[in-house]
């Protein structure tokens, strides 16, 4: 049996039930009783005073047939065990007459409409429970202070413990300040040990001495009398550092000497420091012996826990702002990178962007002239089916270079007689056997005309290629671009590590061109990361040895993944043959501010700071291998986390990338081998 109750008062069983339920948690340290009616409830709460209980709260409902639950609300105050009580109102809804008769009457605390919430429930009777509690001094409000308002419990506790301490001339000594209060205890203290100090309690110690070790026993109390003396605790590197000073008119181990626990802190004198030391013994001695002093030294040893709690709070703020600033400072950091990056590239995805615009502008003019003269063509029937074969042949194959189609001429034109021609024929592809004895020798006496006019068809062929890929090539930078540029998604999603790889590696199209690039990737399975951060992860790598080589350089990104090996994780290689970093320097790469670029080579030193950081929040590792003036090789490890059945669809993706690669070079020397042919022609 508790020593309070809960009174729940309503009509409707389920109502009544349902309280119960939501009042379980409360029914360790208070009674739940119910009552459906305002007799029901008053022989309760006769029994309630018979078994010597009081009621603690009452929550009732409005309407309970032909009776009015703000009637019975208004009476409690008639009743010995209700004097107190706090008051909950149950209303179907919002009733404002109602709601003001109870609160004019002065016996409403609150208001809940049906049907009600939980969680507002439990909010309602914390603090309504804890102000009725702590209206009772008498009553234990410790075994209180887990459920209810622990804040208020505890200061109201330590308000009783203090207001009990005072008598005499320290009656009003929670108003002492804190030098008047030290002074006291000092000479209260004092005067106990003058002439009877056999113990040697007053003690002067040298700067230096240890007075408590952290996380040791402590059974001694010290209250610095004069001096100075420092608290230190160590981090998880085993490093002191140094968190409070204090001086006369303090203790040093008060909370462990009080609780018995090991000591908090490491206490350093930090100059001559006299201390009164005192054992439990001698503590328990001078207490008894001096009741005066009792409450003086409480008060000075509550104030010292006070002002340590209050320093642990302040302290935690302040390190919660850090925590939110340097998170803040991260971000921004990140966003600094990838600006600083995208600011270097813009320049060559601009340069890269005006190759292909250029070369189809230039082709959609020449096709204007084109069509104007393939609709007046002279050719027969099927010299124009022929040179609509030679149209789709010219979007189809890749042009040849100048050397091949100087030689192929040469061969021709001494069938044909004519240089001029046999270049031509050679550039639109028939020169082989089938196409020389059907379309070139039976036609000989005028094929310089018909030639002339299978140019056109083979000039509009090419540009429509030409334009074809150019716009492609638009597609592919502009969507890299906009990959990279766009802020980050932070959620998760399962990919492909080589779609990033080659993307980025679009991006820095215009710098690569001038070097050789070597791509050699594996059957990947789909793995769940963060994308675009790792797109940031590979331009800072791939824009570190774009700085390191020397043109023409060498440069090898490798993917590596072995799906039965006891590790799942996937390797991203990216290698450079340039200049290397020294052993000394490599340490030093991944911190802050750092940058080994050479001078002229823009770098902020935080490009691998953050690809670090990035890889650990993937719960992979980043790496480097270096020899100066030979090569440097990033290695990226990163975890599969998810089952291998996405295997599957890699193979084709690996494959479809070194198709992409393989056209991509041949592709970006597109416009120039074009502008070559066509001058050739003509």
């Amino acid at each position: 049996m508790n020593s309070f109750v809960i009174l729940c008062l309503d009509d409707e069983p389920s109502i009544v039930e349902r309280l119960r339920q939501d009042l379980s948690p409360f029914s360790d340290l208070f009674d739940i009783v119910e009552a459906d009616s305002i007799d029901d409830a008053n022989d309760t709460l006769a029994f309630i005073e018979q078994q010597g209980q009081q009621a603690a709260m009452v929550i009732c409902d409005n309407d309970l047939g032909a009776d009015n639950g703000v009637d019975f609300l208004v009476q409690l105050d008639n009743h010995p065990v209700t004097k107190r009580a706090r008051t909950v109102l149950l209303n179907d809804k919002p009733q404002i007459d109602v709601i003001m008769q109870a609160v004019n009457e002065g016996r409403l605390n609150y208001c809940l409409t049906k049907p009600w919430q939980r969680e507002e429930l439990h909010r309602v009777l914390i603090k309504e429970l804890t102000t009725y509690v702590i209206k009772h001094p008498d009553e234990d409000w410790l075994k209180y202070s887990q459920l209810l308002d622990h804040r208020r419990i505890l200061k109201a506790h330590i308000d009783r413990q203090m207001s009990s301490f005072r008598s005499g001339f320290i009656r009003h000594g929670d108003q002492l300040d804190d030098t008047t209060l030290a002074s006291q205890v000092t000479d209260a203290l004092h005067s106990f040990f003058q002439g009877n100090d056999e113990h040697k309690a007053c003690r002067t110690y040298s700067e230096g001495h240890v007075l408590t070790h952290e996380g040791e026993a402590n059974s001694f109390l010290w209250f610095i009398t004069r001096g100075e003396v420092a608290l230190y605790k160590k981090d998880e590197d085993g490093f002191k550092h140094e968190v409070v000073r204090v001086g006369s008119g303090n203790l040093i181990g008060g909370m462990s000497f009080v609780t018995d626990e090991a000591s908090f802190s490491t206490g350093i004198t930090l100059c001559q420091t006299d201390v009164i030391k005192l054992d439990r013994q001698l503590f328990t001695k001078v207490m008894n012996s001096q009741s005066e002093l009792l409450p003086l030294f409480t008060n000075l040893l509550l104030r010292n826990f006070n002002r340590r709690l209050q320093g642990s709070i302040k302290t935690e703020m302040r390190l919660q702002q850090t925590l939110k600033s340097l998170d803040e400072a991260y971000q921004e950091l990140i966003d600094k990178e990838k600006m600083a990056m995208l600011g270097q590239l813009v320049a060559g995805v601009a340069h890269e962007l005006n190759n292909p615009v250029s070369a189809i502008l230039r082709g959609s003019d020449t096709l204007k002239e084109t069509i104007c003269k393939l609709t007046d063509s002279q050719l027969n029937h099927d010299n124009q089916t022929q040179g609509n074969v030679i149209l789709q042949r010219a979007m189809q194959s890749r042009p040849l270079s100048t050397s091949e189609a100087r030689q192929r001429a040469k061969q021709l034109e001494a069938t044909l007689g004519d240089r001029q021609t046999a270049r031509k024929a050679v550039l639109m592809g028939l020169d082989d056997t089938d196409s020389i004895e059907r379309w070139l020798l039976p036609q000989k006496h005028q094929l310089k005309t018909v030639v002339d006019e299978w140019e056109h068809y083979y000039q509009m062929g090419n540009f429509l290629r030409s334009i074809n890929v150019c716009a492609h090539r638009i597609a592919d930078l502009v969507k890299s671009l906009k990959s990279y540029a766009r802020q980050d998604d932070e959620n998760t999603h399962d990919v492909d590590l080589h779609e990033g790889l080659e993307d980025t590696l679009v991006i820095f199209e215009n710098r690569l061109k001038r070097h050789h690039v070597t791509k050699e990737y594996a059957e990947l399975p789909h793995i769940r990361c963060q994308p675009i951060a790792l797109q940031q992860v590979w331009t800072n790598l791939i824009a570190n040895a774009l700085d390191a080589v020397i043109e023409p350089g060498e440069i090898r990104i490798t993917t590596q993944f072995t799906p039965n090996s006891h590790q799942q994780s996937i390797d991203i290689l990216v290698e450079d043959n340039g200049k290397g970093i020294p052993q000394a320097q490599q340490e030093k790469v991944f911190e802050l501010n750092y940058t080994t670029k050479r001078e002229g080579n823009f770098g902020l030193g935080i490009g691998l700071s953050v690809c670090q950081q990035i890889i650990h929040q993937h719960n992979g590792t980043i790496r480097i291998e270096s020899e100066p003036e030979t090569f440097t090789r990033m290695i990226v490890t990163l975890p599969v986390h998810q089952n291998y059945s996405s295997v599957q669809a890699a193979p084709d993706k690996a494959a479809s990338y070194k198709s992409r690669s393989s056209q991509t070079d041949q592709d970006k020397t597109e416009p120039d081998q074009i502008r070559h042919s066509h001058k050739e022609m003509l």
